[in-house]
């Protein structure tokens, strides 16, 4: 076997996971530095209103792009379990049906945002005079969708093979790309919102050439024609596993569409860019725990198919310590810095005034997100798709939605902020309760001679 999968069962499990999280951390963090420098473009250069327009528009390219990633993680579980139980074969025919759903999938929702975009921008927030830089905005990036889709699937599949810096080139280089053509398109050429999703989609572009190159020259999955042949067992496994990142991002954008449609019932425009600020600061604060999550997805996946539980354990305690001092410090930080973070991105007094305290209240929880993110990527990467699902559906789904829908006909648009680190916390202590569990009564390493 490769010595780039296999050594997911055989090294240190700390140097393991630093090898794994620091470049999918890195990567995350350019992916979110160019969402925040693009947020922060479109803010100083068109307009606060521009930030409103972004805000409603990314949720519905990330919903039909998050189809290339739901199958990219679902397929890179089976991947990752396959090489840890030495069945190449099985990878080479769930890769190429990866590449075969994603394409079809992602084609498909594509031509229905086309013929459909007034009433999905209207949907998703787009009121008053938000709507028409919405538009300009979604029509440009619409085109690029397919190719995000095949870059999100391509780069779970990368790093489900160990070679995570590959995984985080493949962030890296659309980044740069789109704050370059951002600055040439916006700023020098005068371009507007025409011009920011032209950047957006020609980055989209970039990242799939790159993944492309990987999976000629250096990838391990060397497909076959016929292994592109949809085969229904591992297609109903994919969908199984990648219906957790599918419904987390679905249920991710109905939030969107409650939260734009209540701050604009309340607050008008200026709450949804005071909204657009944050989600951006989420997105970007929190990409080193989320880098450990990644790193933590192949490590516990090949383990556990090669029914080592002992390492298993080891990866979910390490993991979620090292995450938890990190989102310590990150949330001490958002609690000291929000005012001048909030003024790089708008001169907006009213946007200044509001935004500070509502940051705080969204990243209040913030400590303890790491047991629960940790703890619903294990049962994904063991391949337990409906405990993953419904722990991954816990925040948004079961208490946040909930949550915004009751809090503001009480306490208006601070009912909104507040349910955030409400739904952390309850949905952190179902997570913990259920891993516990686990632990305890399910991963039991076997005795020798015991197959």
């Amino acid at each position: 076997m490769a010595k780039s999968s296999g050594a997911l069962g055989t090294d240190d499990i700390k140097q393991l996971l630093i090898k794994q999280a620091v470049p999918a951390s890195i990567g995350i963090l350019f992916m979110s530095i160019n969402i925040l420098v693009d947020t922060i473009f479109v803010g100083q250069w068109i307009g606060s209103l521009a930030i409103a327009a972004v805000t409603v528009v990314l949720p519905i390219t990330f919903l039909i792009s998050s189809l290339g990633m739901a199958i990219g993680i679902g397929g890179s579980s089976i991947i990752s379990r396959a090489l840890g139980a030495r069945d190449k074969e099985k990878a080479y025919r769930t890769f190429g049906n990866q590449i075969m759903m994603t394409l079809v999938l992602a084609f498909f929702f594509v031509i229905i945002g086309f013929l459909f975009s007034d009433e999905i921008l209207l949907l998703f927030g787009a009121n008053g005079e938000i709507m028409k830089p919405a538009k300009e905005f979604f029509i440009p990036v619409l085109m690029g969708v397919p190719f995000l889709a095949l870059c999100m699937m391509g780069n779970n599949v990368i790093r489900a093979e160990g070679k995570a810096k590959f995984a985080m080139m493949a962030m890296i280089i659309p980044a740069f790309g789109n704050i370059f053509l951002d600055i040439v398109f916006i700023k020098f050429l005068d371009m507007g919102m025409f011009g920011a999703a032209l950047a957006t989609t020609i980055s989209y572009f970039m990242c799939f050439v790159f993944i492309l190159w990987f999976f000629i020259k250096k990838s391990e999955l060397k497909p076959s024609l016929h292994h592109y042949k949809f085969n229904l067992s591992l297609v109903k496994e994919i969908s199984s596993l990648g219906l957790v990142t599918f419904s987390r991002q679905g249920v991710v954008s109905i939030l969107a569409i409650i939260i734009n449609h209540t701050l604009f019932t309340y607050g008008g425009e200026h709450s949804v860019v005071v909204y657009g600020i944050i989600s951006r600061m989420l997105m970007f604060a929190l990409f080193p725990i989320l880098g450990i999550t990644h790193g933590f997805l192949p490590i516990a996946g090949y383990n556990y198919g090669a029914e080592n539980y002992n390492r298993v354990k080891e990866t979910i305690s390490i993991s979620i310590k090292y995450a938890a001092v990190l989102a310590t410090f990150i949330f001490i930080l958002i609690l000291v810095f929000a005012r001048p973070i909030v003024s790089v991105f708008t001169n907006d007094a009213d946007v200044i005034a509001e935004t500070p305290q509502a940051m705080r209240w969204v990243f209040a929880a913030t400590p303890i997100i790491a047991l629960q993110l940790i703890g619903a990527a294990y049962f994904q990467a063991a391949g337990k798709a409906i405990p993953a699902l419904l722990l991954t559906l816990s925040k948004q789904g079961f208490f946040l939605i909930p949550l915004v829908l009751i809090l503001p006909n009480y306490f208006g648009i601070f009912g909104v902020w507040v349910a955030f680190p409400i739904a952390d916390v309850l949905s952190t202590i179902i997570t913990a309760y259920f891993l516990r569990r686990e632990m305890t009564t399910k991963l039991i390493e076997k005795p020798d001679g015991i197959l």
